[in-house]
């Protein structure tokens, strides 16, 4: 427990044998239940998750409390669990964060499998949200200069822009690391949302920002420093950066729709739509002008700053009416801070979810099946 909260961590983790072993053995003392999710690795991470596990298992030795529903007992302190398929990094989290809601967690962590997040310092991602002031959390490694430095060029370029069309998309314009994937979220925030809905793969981030936003859900940041090893990015940019362009399109839509026209035409949509149209407009007369040899007229000009004009009015207009879903970090908060409150059962409350088991098709290491 932590600070009278019971904590769930979810380790989302694909070929990740080198590493997910000692995200396992180096859970903090004060985490009730971690949930390793394999998505089916094709290297050794599925035996190194049971091995570890077993190991973790017999050292906490938590008591066995008997499901209420006839299910599973809580007797487990790390759960490994497996999908059939690979399905993606956002499926996995949402499998663990399903068996987590389920089993009564307050608080929902997720930390990857590929070591390079420090567990010392998740008290201070918990914290925002155990203090009531935030549904979510997440780490941010831009934070400053000092923060990033351990971050490659490449990365720091990519994130950078990533963090850029993820504000525009989900409202929350303080985010400034979105692809960070260290985050914590109360069982309540977490219990509101539609995991149908939520993206499977890498972009899951992303999605999850624009749903807590349209659920107007208060987003915390926290400082935390970058920490890269020689693992590896299982991320296939031909594929990601096209998909998570689009998935961005798509989620700034809805949340335009959701947010500034359903209840009546917001000035928002309003000047986003002029300003794109504007936009649009004098980059076609432009490019006609150009491919004529023609000097571009007044109008043009007028008309691309009109529309960029617009588009900025825009973007500090919804800055302001998402004002309220932002939550300034603290940067006096300490990374040590935090006690185990002893062990305690976590409750098992009827979430009204299906099992996760059942609804992904996932198996864990109480059900007998082949690795």
């Amino acid at each position: 427990m932590y600070r009278g909260n019971a904590v769930g961590v979810v380790v989302p983790a694909y070929n990740e044998a080198r590493f997910v072993g000692g995200v396992v053995d180096t859970l903090p003392a004060f985490v009730d239940r971690a949930y390793v999710v394999d998505d089916r690795s094709t290297d050794g991470t599925w035996e190194e998750i049971r091995r570890h596990a077993a190991r973790a298992n017999e050292r906490t030795a938590a008591p066995v409390i008997a499901a209420a529903d006839g299910g599973t007992s809580l007797d487990r302190r790390v759960v490994p669990i497996r999908h059939p398929v690979n399905r993606g990094r956002g499926a996995a989290v949402k499998t663990g964060y399903e068996r987590a809601l389920a089993d009564g967690m307050d608080v929902i962590v997720v930390m990857d499998g590929d070591g390079q997040m420090d567990p010392d310092i998740m008290p201070a991602i918990i914290d925002p949200v155990v203090d009531g002031d935030a549904d979510y959390a997440v780490g941010d490694r831009l934070a400053a200069r000092d923060t990033r430095r351990g971050m490659p060029p490449w990365r720091l370029f990519g994130n950078l822009l990533l963090s850029g069309l993820t504000r525009i998309a989900s409202g929350y314009w303080h985010i400034r690391d979105p692809q960070n994937g260290y985050t914590a979220i109360s069982a309540d925030a977490l219990s509101e949302l539609d995991f149908d809905r939520l993206y499977d793969q890498y972009g899951f981030l992303n999605d999850l920002l624009v749903h807590l936003n349209v659920a107007e859900k208060r987003v915390a940041t926290v400082p935390m420093h970058a920490r890269y090893g020689d693992e590896e990015s299982g991320i296939r940019y031909s594929t990601f950066v096209p998909g998570l362009s689009f998935l961005l399109l798509r989620d700034f839509l809805w949340r335009l729709r959701v947010r500034y026209l359903d209840g009546g035409v917001h000035p928002v949509a309003v000047l986003y739509a002029l300003g794109v149209v504007s936009v649009l407009a004098g980059a076609g007369r432009l490019a006609g002008a150009v491919a004529s040899r023609k000097r571009p007229s007044r109008g043009v000009s007028a008309g691309l700053l009109g529309g960029v004009a617009s588009l900025a009015g825009a973007m500090l207009l919804d800055s302001r009416e998402n004002e309220g879903l932002r939550v300034a970090a603290d940067p006096s908060a300490s990374f040590e801070r935090g006690e185990a409150d002893g062990p305690r059962a976590p409750r098992r409350e009827d979430t009204g979810r299906t099992d996760a088991r059942e609804r992904n098709g996932v198996v864990d290491e109480s059900e007998p099946t082949g690795s």
